[in-house]
């Protein structure tokens, strides 16, 4: 069976409410603020809710903002600062933690490297702290380091196994895990940010996957932060024919042709899809064409809320 792929837990939950099915033990919340930024709060409370999810109890957080992509850094500003609002209500609380930013991915695959290049514009502390004292910035500075482990392919070890010998000689408070993720819908591409206190599985957006990043396999909180940018191909043939039989349904020659597709639930329309694809195209991933200039956007965005939301005073 087919599993339709997507990273976003908002485009899960999604599926059930077309449906007109409510999932108990699964609490949502949305909220609009300024400049049409709209920010939705699931929180899965029960292990009844987290088998129907397929997702681990926690909350995951989503901000969609229409102009995200866009060069606008007032705009931008606004989402660094909701976003860093809600990394330290979801961070550990404390005084002197520290935090450890790791930026997984592909710095070599554009729509891959959003989690490396976040960390290179990180305010990272930690060495100097160590050398220089823990107030050297202000009591209320985190320590910051920062590991871009890379993937697989490159370093022979997965990426789990970097962090945890990491982890065992810095031995940090909590972890923040940065990456790019794949959604369902290409109107949320470069346009939305998922945060989740429940940790991240790198690559299973595309089907590639890696050991956890969770608090249980690490031992310490970890914090997930990720961008979709990349949908699957047979996600935009499937809504390209929707809208090609809704267009053609207004000619009855053709409404046969509608009613026959849409007695197929949403995972049997994609079945059928990847076998039209089959076999070159069923595991192609589609990505937009200014991808380069939103990832340096995205990421300046991402890594300016971390560095917001890791000193404590802003």
């Amino acid at each position: 069976m087919y599993e339709i792929r997507t990273d976003l837990a908002l485009e899960a939950r999604e599926k059930y409410e077309q449906d007109h099915v409510e999932i108990k033990g699964v609490r949502l919340d949305k909220q609009t603020i300024a400049d049409d930024i709209r920010i939705t709060t699931m929180v899965i409370e029960t292990e009844n809710g987290a088998r129907s999810m397929g997702r681990p109890k926690g909350s995951y957080i989503t901000i969609e903002a229409a102009s995200m992509d866009d060069e606008d850094e007032h705009y931008h500003r606004i989402i660094s600062e909701q976003l860093a609002r809600l990394i330290r209500q979801l961070s550990p609380v404390g005084e002197r933690l520290s935090a450890l930013v790791v930026g997984l991915g592909n710095r070599e695959v554009t729509s891959d490297s959003l989690g490396p290049k976040v960390v290179d514009h990180l305010f990272v502390t930690r060495h100097m702290m160590r050398e220089f004292g823990t107030d050297i910035f202000g009591k209320q500075q985190k320590q910051v380091s920062a590991i871009v482990p890379g993937v697989m392919a490159q370093t022979g070890m997965e990426s789990s196994e970097i962090i945890r010998g990491i982890l065992a000689e810095t031995q940090p408070d909590f972890v923040i895990a940065v990456d790019a993720l794949a959604a369902r819908s290409t109107r949320r591409l470069n346009r939305t940010i998922q945060i989740t206190d429940t940790g991240i599985h790198p690559g299973s957006g595309v089907g590639n996957h890696r050991h956890p990043l969770t608090r249980e396999a690490l031992g310490i909180p970890v914090l997930a932060i990720g961008v979709p940018t990349v949908v699957d191909a047979a996600t935009i043939v499937n809504d390209t024919m929707s809208n090609l039989l809704e267009a053609l349904a207004e000619h009855a020659p053709y409404a046969d042709m509608k009613r026959s597709y849409h007695t197929l639930d949403e995972v049997e329309q994609y079945e059928l899809v990847r076998e039209l694809l089959a076999p070159h195209l069923n595991t192609l991933y589609v990505t937009a064409k200014d991808i380069d200039a939103s990832i340096n956007r995205l990421s300046e965005t991402v890594s300016d809320a971390i560095n917001l939301a890791l000193r404590e005073d802003s």
